[in-house]
């Protein structure tokens, strides 16, 4: 079959054509710009203005990156429950006050201030992706994420790039401030514009009546555990690259290496959005993992980045094709909670994949970044399809 016949722009000219859908997109890119800039430039804030260590700013990070995975399903489910507005608006203030303080105090503050703006974190991802499921039809979500994941690639390569920039510039405090303070905009634009969270028909007010239980089960467990095995994945390679490239001498090409990795995973998203049917997401995380193995033998500048480039076409896809298939899985009136456990996965995942590429580094060198992560990755990929199959063959009534 012709890459033609499965393969077509007409999706994207569907759903671009939908006010609702265009203008989730483009308050996402905004809103997560913040998001993606303070982990970067929290770690130069500590190092460089406060004088600490590297171990120190990992703490941070780790206990931010708690903070927000837990409060990932519990502030989903208010969503569900009461609303966008009357959850972003006190997120909204718990940051302003964090951040107008944290900039400007010692270390032991700042974790504390870090900690508690994590538990109370505006649910940005939560809200944009149920706001881009709303406004299309079933029929056209998955390319309506693929787009949402484009605009997430761009705010990644837009934010830490812009952060950093101005940090070499200007003081990391008044940097720090403007950042959160963004975040901040953000959140009372999120509440002044108040995105539809469910389509008409199935906005009933009928959340209550949905049990956990209904839905929080192996199918969907399953489909995080994929998710967090992607990050996990891709958290190995973003330290596997920046490790071969300092092996090999050439520290000021890591940046040329990731935006290629960034690229990749930008034209594999919208590849992937215009293609006529689903990709199981475990058979797309075995095919991140198995184009992630190649590059442990990289033996230069060149051959690194372009295996990054290829390895990145299969990264906004896998990610992708978990939001789909969780969203699939459980009701909207319940896809709130569900999209922070979802989105809860995704974080620790990452946090989890950063210690164990970095064990697998300091054992075997850069390589270990690469091979240890998809190992794990494959392993999870073989043993989710493979019990996925069982399941539906258990699933077709006896003839």
């Amino acid at each position: 079959m012709s890459a033609v016949a499965v393969m077509s722009l007409a999706p994207y000219r569907v759903v671009l054509a939908i006010p609702a859908l265009r203008q989730a997109l483009v308050l996402g890119a905004f809103v997560r710009i913040p998001v993606f800039s303070a982990g970067v430039l929290l770690t130069v804030h500590v190092v460089t203005t406060l004088g600490e260590s590297y171990a120190a700013a990992g703490l941070l990070a780790a206990v931010a990156t708690v903070a927000i995975a837990v409060s990932g399903p519990w502030r989903g489910r208010l969503l569900d429950r009461i609303g966008l507005r009357r959850v972003v608006l006190p997120s909204t203030l718990v940051a302003l006050v964090c951040w107008s303080i944290a900039p400007w105090v010692g270390y032991l503050p700042l974790l504390v201030l870090a900690g508690v703006a994590g538990l109370f974190v505006i649910p940005s991802f939560s809200i944009i992706r149920q706001a881009v499921i709303a406004a299309v039809p079933d029929s056209e979500r998955r390319t309506a994420i693929s787009l949402d994941g484009v605009a997430v690639e761009i705010s990644f390569i837009v934010g830490p790039a812009s952060t950093i920039w101005a940090a070499s510039h200007w003081d990391t405090r008044w940097v720090l401030f403007a950042v959160q303070m963004l975040g901040v905009i953000g959140g009372i634009v999120l509440w002044v514009i108040d995105l539809p969270l469910r389509p008409d028909e199935d906005d009933d007010g009928g959340a209550a009546a949905v049990r956990r239980a209904d839905w929080f089960g192996l199918p969907f467990v399953a489909v995080c555990l994929a998710a967090a095995s992607a990050t996990f994945v891709l958290t190995g390679t973003d330290l596997g690259i920046v490790a071969r490239m300092r092996e090999l001498g050439e520290t000021s090409a890591i940046g040329v290496a990731l935006a290629l990795w960034g690229l990749g995973s930008l034209i594999g998203g919208l590849l992937y959005g215009a293609l006529t049917r689903s990709l199981s997401t475990f058979w797309l995380l075995g095919a991140l993992a198995l184009v992630t193995l190649p590059m442990a033998l990289a033996s230069g500048v060149a051959s690194l980045s372009a295996l990054a480039f290829v390895a990145g076409l299969l990264c906004a896809p896998t990610i992708t094709a978990s939001v789909d298939q969780a969203s699939r899985v459980v009701p909207a009136s319940a896809r709130g909670e569900a999209m922070g456990w979802h989105g809860s996965s995704l974080t620790l995942g990452g946090a989890l994949g950063a210690p164990f590429a970095g064990l697998a580094i300091d054992a075997v060198g850069g390589a270990g970044g690469f091979l240890a992560p998809a190992v794990v990755g494959l392993f999870v990929a073989v043993v989710g399809a493979a019990a996925a199959s069982t399941r539906r063959r258990r699933a077709v009534p006896a003839r």
